[in-house]
């Protein structure tokens, strides 16, 4: 997954105008205690935190 795709994803089940501030707030326990932009700076892999997302937001299962 590359970081483009990451962010269409949660723009997708977000909006446009919210998924960037829910991914620089939003602290993931999945990703051990990051919020997203943490873990894309801090190198986590894209799909780890895609998955993160996806399970903190409760998507259904076809969005994995």
């Amino acid at each position: 997954m590359r970081e483009t795709e990451l962010w269409r994803r949660l723009e997708l089940h977000l909006g446009s105008g919210y998924a960037r501030v829910w991914a620089e707030q939003q602290v993931l326990a999945d990703l051990g205690g990051r919020t997203v932009v943490e873990a894309i700076a801090a190198g986590v892999n894209l799909k780890t935190i895609w998955r993160a997302c996806w399970g903190a937001l409760e998507l259904p299962a076809r969005d994995r």
